[in-house]
């Protein structure tokens, strides 16, 4: 991909830019749990999640796009596949189909792409393992093939080391699928299942700080029917590239606004981003409009509710080096089991650029000044890529892999060639 500086400012209003990911997984993997068709519009149609879909079709689901909508019917019950559940790659969906799977009595084998087949899945596997779950794979179960043989979980009662809205959907869904749990998390992670499983007529509920989760046994939960709202973390590439531009506007309709996704949103506005937000309707998430003007950006210490912003960390990177002075970003040491070790791939891409940055063991630290035009090494991360095009708004850049974005979000290049950009793919 090759991107050109844009000439001027802009003014620009989206309805409809990218929607949202991880909703778009939980309604595929969800709709299994259901006995009736689940109806789902404005679901994302990117590599990632049609996989899902895909996967929940060899699972014994009837899936049918019906004009813009996509009617999920479940089977009666799970069932093992006979070919193997590709991810392609989504950690969203391996971790959580892991969950799933692992209390459904059946065989099955789950894989991905060269990079997901190579990122940790053990955080998942160890605690399914200990209760019960047959799992198997590269590297002690760490590493994808993933081999699962379902059924016969006991109850448990899980403590997680890490805030993961991947680990915690995982084993919500071993807990409802067998004999229920009771879990906790090291500080609130992203909530999409809860509040989806909830809605659709699950027992969960909190006490004290723990989830506590009942198993369904031969309940059926509600389908969901539901239109995917705009995704805060595709949206925010051109929320950066508003806030580093002065006097540039963009405006956000329809995006989902659960406030463990829009938490970068509020570290560009300490920043000196103006950032207004406004909800419009809720439904199982709260949904609205966010509007951005870009204004002079000082520098900031992140250190808190990493979780809730950890996918754009890359593009945080981006607008820490437009900023006056000295950004950092620390406790975020889960960059680096991402698609790529995103600290040292998004710091050496950086200093490509002229920028002076560098690594913490948990984070890393940007000096904001002028970025020259580099050539980037994506290592095939979507993110990585996504963030290096919205910099070359400024400077001009040239980014190689960057066909893994279709991955998560196709038409990255259309929206960014909206704000003005000369884009070659």
């Amino acid at each position: 991909m090759r991107v050109e500086p844009l000439k001027s400012k802009f003014d620009v209003e989206f309805d409809l830019v990218s929607t949202d990911k991880s909703i778009s997984h939980r309604c595929a993997i969800f709709s299994l749990l259901s006995d009736k068709t689940s109806v789902i519009s404005n679901y994302l149609e990117a590599e990632d999640t049609l996989n899902s879909l895909a996967i929940a079709s060899k699972l014994g689901a009837k899936v049918e796009k019906i004009g813009d909508k996509y009617h999920i019917t479940p089977p009666a019950q799970i069932s093992s596949a006979k070919s193997i559940l590709e991810c392609g790659n989504s950690g969203t969906a391996m971790r959580i189909y892991m969950g799933l799977l692992a209390g459904s009595d059946g065989f099955y084998v789950l894989s991905g792409d060269e990079y997901l087949n190579e990122r940790p899945m053990r955080r998942v596997a160890d605690p399914l393992i200990k209760i019960g779950a047959k799992i198997d794979g590269r590297d002690k179960a760490n590493k994808a093939p993933i081999a699962i043989r379902g059924g016969n979980l006991k109850y448990f009662n899980y403590d997680s080391a890490i805030a993961s809205a991947q680990v915690k959907s995982a084993l919500i869904l071993a807990g409802l699928c067998a004999n229920g749990c009771k879990l906790s998390e090291p500080e609130l992670s992203r909530d999409h299942s809860e509040r989806m499983l909830k809605g659709m007529g699950a027992d969960i509920s909190y006490e004290d700080g723990k989830i506590i989760v009942k198993p369904l046994g031969s309940k059926k939960l509600k389908p969901l029917i539901m239109s995917v709202p705009n995704d805060p973390s595709s949206c925010f590439f051109y929320a950066v590239a508003a806030a580093i531009t002065p006097g540039a506007r963009v405006k956000f309709k329809n995006i989902l606004l659960n406030k463990t996704r829009i938490e970068a949103y509020k570290v560009l506005e300490k920043m000196g981003a103006k950032i207004s937000y406004t909800i419009t309707s809720s439904q199982y998430e709260d949904i609205g409009d966010i509007e951005i003007i870009g204004d002079k950006l000082e520098a900031i210490s992140v250190d808190d509710n990493i979780s809730w912003l950890i996918d754009e960390a890359p593009a945080l990177a981006i607008a820490f080096a437009c900023a006056n002075g000295k950004s950092e970003l620390k406790n975020a040491a889960e960059l680096r089991v991402k698609e790529c070790d995103r600290i040292t791939v998004t710091i050496n891409a950086l200093k490509a650029c002229g920028i002076e940055a560098g690594e913490y063991e948990d984070g890393f630290w940007v000096v904001g000044s002028k970025p020259k035009r580099a050539l980037i090494d994506s290592h095939g991360d979507h993110r990585i890529a996504m963030s290096f095009a919205v910099l070359g708004l400024k400077c001009g850049m040239d980014i190689s892999k960057s066909e893994f974005i279709a991955t998560s979000f196709p038409k990255f290049s259309h929206f960014l060639r909206s704000l003005g950009a000369k884009v070659e793919d």
